[in-house]
C-alpha cells in the first residue's frame, strides 16, 4: 500500500509574500525549477554584479522594469530552455518567474527585452567577462597550485537569416561559432564567433588575457592549456614556451609525426595482427626532433619566424588574430 504525505516546499519570502511548493492543485507552472535556478544566483550573486557593471542609459524616473530584473528574466528563461524573445510573451505572465525575478506583476515584454540586448555592446561583454573571472578568483579561499584552462569551439546554429551566419563544413549546417573557455568545470569566457573564422580565432589574445589575470592573484600557480588539434598553433604554443604556460593539444596527422613514429606504428600493426585488438603504445619525442626541417609540401607562407613543422596543420592564422579588438573582448 503506498503511503502518500503531503508535504510543502518553503522558499524566502518575495514582497513580503510566503512562497510555498505544493502539490495540492491552484496556480500550475511547467517551469517551478526556476526558483532553484533563484536560489542559486543569490547565493553566487552573479546577476547583481552584472547588473551594476553594465550601463543603463535610460531615464530610470519613467522605467517600470529595472536593469537587474531584465537581466535575470532573460537569463532565467534561457536557462528554462526559451531562447526565443517572442516566448516572452506568455512568460512575462507566469507566477513561478514573476516569483523567481521578485515581481508580483507581468514582467517586461519582448520589445523591452530586445531594446536591452541591443544596447549590448563589446565594453559589456567585457565587462561581463570580468565578472565571470573575479567570481572564479574569489571562490578559491587558498591559492590553487594548477589550473587548467579548456579551450572549446562548438556550433551553435542559426535558425533563418540571423547576422553573420555562415556554413560550416565541419558541422554540416549554417551556424556560429562561439569559444568556450572552463576552468575547473568554471565558465571563464563565452566567446560568440561567426563561422566563418578558425578554431583558434582570438585564443591566443584570450589565454594572454587569462593567464596574466591568474597569475597576478596567484603568482606561484601552474597554468595548463589544453585543447584539440584546432589550437594546435605555433604562435599560441611558442607564447606557452616563453610564458611558462605548459600546454596538453592535439596534433593533427603530418609526415614529420608519421616518420618520427613509424618504428611504434609497425609494432601496434604487428601486435593487432596476432590479436585482433586494438593495440595502444606510447613513444616520445625530443623537441629537437619536432623542430627538423619543414616538409616540401608545407606552403611557402607557413615558413614564418617560430615555425614548427609537426605543429603546423598548413593553417596560418590570419593577421587579424593579433588584435583582439576585432573581437568580443578587448586587448588589455
Amino acid at each position: 500500500m503506498t503511503k502518500r504525505i503531503r508535504k510543502a516546499l518553503e522558499f524566502p519570502r518575495c514582497k513580503g509574500r510566503a512562497v510555498v511548493a505544493a502539490f495540492d492543485g491552484g496556480a500550475v507552472t511547467s517551469d517551478a525549477g526556476v526558483l532553484l535556478l533563484r536560489q542559486a544566483d543569490r547565493r553566487l550573486g552573479l546577476m547583481k554584479q552584472i547588473g551594476r557593471v553594465i550601463p543603463d542609459p535610460r531615464r530610470q524616473a519613467s522605467c517600470t522594469h529595472d536593469l537587474l530584473s531584465q537581466l535575470r528574466q532573460r537569463v532565467y528563461a534561457v536557462a528554462l530552455g526559451y531562447e526565443d524573445l517572442n516566448d516572452h510573451a506568455t512568460l512575462r505572465n507566469d507566477l513561478a518567474l514573476q516569483t523567481a525575478v521578485d515581481r508580483d506583476e507581468a514582467l517586461a515584454s519582448s520589445p523591452t527585452l530586445c531594446r536591452l540586448e541591443n544596447r549590448a555592446e563589446r565594453e559589456t561583454a567585457w565587462a561581463m567577462h570580468e565578472v565571470l573571472v573575479e567570481q572564479f578568483i574569489a571562490s578559491h579561499k587558498e591559492p590553487p597550485r594548477e589550473l587548467i584552462l579548456d579551450f572549446d569551439p562548438t556550433d551553435d546554429p542559426v535558425h533563418g537569416n540571423q547576422v553573420g551566419k555562415f556554413f560550416h563544413g565541419f558541422y554540416d549546417e549554417y551556424c556560429f561559432l562561439p569559444l568556450y573557455v572552463f576552468c575547473q568545470e568554471r565558465l571563464l569566457v563565452a566567446y560568440l564567433r561567426p563561422a566563418n573564422r578558425g578554431a583558434a580565432h582570438h585564443a591566443g589574445a584570450i589565454l594572454k588575457l587569462l593567464v596574466e589575470r591568474l597569475r597576478q592573484a596567484w603568482p606561484n600557480v601552474r597554468i595548463v592549456f589544453r585543447a584539440d588539434s584546432g589550437f594546435c598553433i605555433p604562435r599560441i604554443l611558442a607564447w606557452c614556451d616563453r610564458n611558462g604556460v605548459d600546454y596538453i593539444v592535439g596534433l593533427a596527422k603530418n609526415k614529420r609525426l608519421n616518420t618520427l613514429a613509424g618504428a611504434t606504428l609497425a609494432k601496434a600493426a604487428q601486435r593487432f595482427a596476432k590479436s585482433g585488438h586494438k593495440a595502444r603504445l606510447f613513444t616520445g619525442f625530443r623537441h629537437a626532433e619536432l623542430e627538423a626541417q619543414a616538409p616540401r609540401d608545407c606552403p611557402p607562407r607557413a615558413r614564418c619566424r617560430g615555425y614548427k613543422p609537426a605543429l603546423c596543420r598548413h593553417q596560418p592564422e590570419r593577421p587579424g588574430t593579433r588584435s583582439l579588438r576585432a573581437g568580443l573582448l578587448r586587448a588589455g
